[in-house]
């Protein structure tokens, strides 16, 4: 017991010695206050560890149990700078980082001395190379036209586009920077679903605007869509196209969260809400609950804006209702201009963790659904397909297309091109390098000029990597990378091309044979254009459950 007590209290009881006898020795000698002073301070948290109700470890253990809190709070720091492997991604990894900071900084991104990957562990892939290479292309020009016959304005994309991150979670110089950047390399700049800030409209790069179901910049005061307003904002020629957010990969299915610290003035004022309160926006479309209403909000956007591009973008969940929004587009004759796929993997922001860890679809395996979803019906050549979802590097953006993409977006991978060290600290408003908080102080340190820079060589290098990679494989363009082009590893002595380890359907295979793909399909007969829900659930009567 006496044990224990002086484990407990020891240290405490040590601080208050110290203290006394210090502090009667410097009133002797005139002299000699820091320790006292120190020891006093240590001895003051003691007996607020004791007196307090709401940490039983500060209770049972004053002063020292402190320790306990202070190495939680550096456990992020101390893990990433000392005791990380450099490939593991936690959620990227030291070499990732590095890549990305190498590149916006225009510095040699070789990598001395062979891969520190295994070659011979599972999951490993690699992209072939061919005996004739071909020239290497200049990475300006990837660039794609999205807009089918029924868009009389289309847009000129690059390849590799800035991924939604919203105002709001991002600083304003965070935002300047990104899109100034946006404007040096012609490339897209997506909004998130915050609205256009006068911060998007300072340097003139292009927009993507992205609705979400908040409908900030083109909301009533309760919160519905707005018709005038949006035709208002959508008629600048800045903005290049519109986006419906249904789902987000960081935590689909839930709505956008802007906690009540973040919210300025400017905030407010851009998103149309009140200071003082989180900023909720609903899980779903006030706007319409059925895949034949949301085919009809898309061409009402699209008349409404102009003739613009406008399509959506979703994180895959239950198949059946992406299924569901096909066939509404086979019986309405309307056809979005694009389809954005976020993995489950992607985030900026904060996200209830089990939604982050358990919920929603990985990119590869949504992206793959999607694009055989469309061939199968006849669709795919007249809707375009972006990807989102942990892309760093030149060969995570020729896997993407290797399963479909026509277009990739970053967002993590640009966060870090301005400054961003993974402190995790993005819903915290105290992030170190001023690219997710709005503490006026804290966003200062992030130079919009610099920065931009930053943005625009990430951008310029990555799709450089991009064209010699391709080169290598003797392909001179990015969407002539097929299937048959990556290899994955699935045990220690198989390889598999991407052609054999995935299922592809050939073109108009659901409409005519839907049984010769049993999964495919089960879903497509499962789903209807008049309802979200699967045919079966839809047809049982109220009350019932269905098997």
């Amino acid at each position: 017991m006496k044990h224990s007590l002086l484990s407990r209290y020891g240290f405490f009881i040590a601080c208050c010695v110290v203290t006394l006898v210090t502090t009667l020795m410097a009133i002797r000698w005139h002299g000699g206050w820091p320790v006292p002073l120190v020891s006093g301070a240590l001895v003051l948290l003691g007996i607020a560890d004791l007196s307090q109700r709401g940490y039983a470890v500060r209770r049972n253990y004053p002063v020292i149990g402190n320790l306990r809190y202070v190495f939680q709070a550096l456990r992020p720091e101390l893990r990433q700078y000392l005791f990380e492997a450099d490939t593991e991604q936690l959620p990227f990894s030291h070499v990732q980082r590095g890549l990305v900071y190498q590149r916006a900084r225009q510095h040699n991104d070789a990598k001395p001395f062979g891969t520190l990957r295994d070659v011979y562990a599972n999951a490993y892939e690699y992209i072939g190379h061919s005996m004739e290479t071909a020239p290497v292309a200049e990475p300006d020009d990837f660039r794609l036209t999205i807009g089918n016959d029924q868009c009389t304005q289309p847009y000129e994309i690059s390849l590799f586009n800035i991924s939604a991150m919203s105002f709001g979670a991002l600083s304003a110089n965070a935002i300047r920077a990104l899109n100034k950047g946006a404007r040096l390399g012609r490339f897209a700049h997506d909004t998130g679903e915050g609205g256009i800030s006068p911060y998007h409209r300072e340097h003139g790069g292009d927009l993507i605007w992205e609705l979400g179901s908040g409908y900030f910049g083109c909301r009533t005061p309760e919160g519905e869509f707005d018709p005038k307003r949006f035709a208002e904002q959508a008629s600048d020629a800045q903005v290049k196209m519109i986006e419906v957010k249904l789902s987000q990969g960081a935590k689909p299915g839930h709505g956008g969260l802007l906690p009540a610290d973040k919210i300025t003035p400017e905030i407010a004022q851009t998103r149309e809400i009140p200071q003082g309160e989180d900023c909720l926006s609903p899980a779903s479309h006030p706007a319409f609950s059925t895949p034949l209403e949301m085919l009809d909000f898309i061409a009402q956007l699209r008349e409404l804006s102009g003739g613009k591009p406008v399509g959506f973008k979703l994180c895959l969940g239950q198949p059946w209702q992406f299924m569901a929004i096909v066939k509404a587009m086979l019986e309405t004759e309307i056809v979005p201009d694009f389809i954005v796929v976020d993995g489950s993997e992607g985030g900026t922001g904060a996200a209830p963790v089990e939604f982050s860890d358990h919920l929603g679809a990985p990119l590869r395996e949504g992206l793959l659904f999607v694009h055989n979803t469309l061939v199968g019906v006849g669709l795919r050549e007249q809707i375009r397909l972006g990807a989102s979802g942990k892309v760093i590097s030149a060969f995570d953006i020729a896997r993407v297309m290797a399963m479909g993409a026509d277009w990739v977006n970053a967002a993590r991978g640009y966060m870090f091109a301005l400054g961003c060290i993974q402190s995790q600290s993005c819903h915290t408003n105290r992030c170190p390098t001023g690219v997710a908080t709005q503490d006026p102080l804290r966003q200062k340190a992030l130079v919009v000029g610099d920065k931009a820079e930053q943005v625009y060589h990430f951008h310029h290098n990555t799709l450089h990597a991009l064209a010699e990679m391709i080169a290598a494989a003797g392909l001179t363009r990015p969407w002539q990378i097929t299937p048959d082009h990556l290899v994955h590893r699935v045990s220690e002595n198989e390889v598999k091309l991407f052609s054999h380890l995935h299922p592809f359907l050939e073109p108009g295979e659901l409409l005519r044979d839907p049984g010769q793909r049993p999964f495919y399909g089960r879903i497509w007969r499962m789903a209807q254009a008049q309802s979200f829900a699967p045919m079966q659930l839809a047809d049982a009567p109220s009350g019932a459950t269905a098997a």
